[in-house]
């Protein structure tokens, strides 16, 4: 008996419209009708109708549809193939764009609201995204992350310039003493220890001192965080390291 146009719908998951245009357009004609003149598709029709979706899918127009189905020559199992190699592409092109758009909901979640010229005209060849998708790893479960989420979202421009230029000044501050041979566990290099971790605090998240010492750790263990440091001046993360960890002290 066949399927009824209602059946095939459901199973392809097209409307009953569809099935009659192609069947007006010659392109799927059902194999019998009903005794009262229903049409009717038996397992031959469904397996063409699965080619003209996988081709529809692909973006091939109705025209050209019919063409690849109905040339003598064609081998099923050809179009199977080709059907294959385009879906992988599609798949690979996809996966491509995904992938941009997580690079962009990942950036989003640094909050830095500004438009290109902003970050450029403000952080310059640095991207202030970077590090979000680690940093979220690494501390995206704890309060001092979340509460660094809240503060940047409301940032401006004006406010990125000052938190850079706070910043810049103290690195040649600091460098500065290194050159000049001040120890770490002096008074000038515990007190510009402070100053960073008031920076931290008064920017990004309360920084207590057991939490700035960590910090000190990773400026050495962590090789960005020590090349970053030691551009400033040869031994400036270890240095800094250990200014921390006085004022820590000095401080308990």
């Amino acid at each position: 008996m066949g399927y009824s146009v209602g059946q095939v719908a459901g199973f392809a998951a097209v409307t009953v419209r569809t099935l009659h245009h192609y069947d007006e357009i010659g392109l799927l004609r059902p194999s019998g009708r009903s005794g009262a003149g229903h049409r009717r598709y038996d397992d031959a029709d469904l397996d063409r109708l699965q080619q003209i979706l996988f081709y529809r899918e692909l973006g091939f127009p109705l025209e050209e549809v019919a063409v690849l189905l109905d040339d003598p020559r064609s081998d099923p199992r050809e179009h199977l193939r080709r059907q294959h190699a385009l879906l992988s592409d599609r798949i690979a092109r996809l996966q491509q764009m995904a992938k941009a758009v997580e690079h962009a909901m990942e950036a989003k979640k640094m909050g830095i609201n500004l438009t290109p010229e902003e970050r450029f005209e403000v952080f310059g060849d640095e991207d202030p995204e970077q590090y979000a998708q680690e940093a979220e790893q690494r501390w995206g479960g704890t309060e001092a992350y979340a509460e660094s989420q809240r503060r940047v979202s409301t940032y401006t421009k004006d406010d990125w310039k000052r938190i850079q230029d706070e910043a810049a000044d103290w690195s040649a501050r600091y460098a500065a003493l290194v050159a000049a041979g001040e120890p770490a566990e002096g008074g000038a290099a515990m007190d510009m220890a402070e100053e960073h971790r008031l920076h931290i605090g008064r920017w990004y998240y309360d920084c207590p001192y057991e939490m700035h010492t960590c910090l000190g750790d990773m400026y050495v263990a962590d090789e960005r965080f020590k090349a970053y440091y030691d551009a400033m001046g040869t031994g400036v993360a270890e240095h800094l390291r250990d200014a921390i960890t006085a004022n820590a002290v000095r401080k308990a």
